[in-house]
């Protein structure tokens, strides 16, 4: 595993216990899925390169897409490999919806991810049931040098 691999699983391994909180993104206090995802940034590079809009809990179609797009811009799509350790994953409920949910990898086989438990806590879990990784959904966190947007 590589030494940036490394340290997004350690990052977000130390969010564990965090209470869930919607929108929130500060390490012991609150966390969301895209909270955690931020702290993560946050711990890795500095300051995060752009402020998130306000967001519903349960993301509609429109939420949804942004969520997808912004993984796109400052993550590297991964869309023909499996999720690696350390990889950000889009989530959707079922096949063909929209993600509504995002996570870290923590461990590959049995598929483990570091994610906000909505009404608990930062957890790491086996993959939750029903839900599946959305096509293309697959990211890794960029080279420190190119997390600025300037790729």
């Amino acid at each position: 595993m590589t030494a940036l691999r490394e340290a997004v699983l350690a990052e977000a391994r130390a969010w564990r216990g965090t209470p869930y909180q919607h929108q929130a993104s500060c390490r012991g206090a609150g966390a969301d899925c895209l909270g955690l995802i931020r702290g993560v940034w946050r711990a890795v590079y500095g300051a995060e390169p752009v402020t998130p809009p306000p967001y519903g809990r349960w993301p509609g179609p429109d939420e949804a897409e942004r969520l997808h797009d912004a993984a796109r811009r400052w993550l590297v799509a991964r869309p023909d490999s499996a999720p690696r350790t350390g990889d950000v994953v889009l989530l959707a409920p079922h096949r063909g919806a929209p993600p509504t949910h995002c996570a870290l990898v923590s461990q590959v086989e049995p598929l483990r991810l570091i994610h906000a438990w909505w009404q608990k806590s930062v957890v790491d879990t086996r993959m939750p049931p029903g839900w599946v990784i959305v096509e293309n959904g697959v990211f890794a966190f960029p080279a420190p040098r190119s997390a600025t947007g300037a790729r």
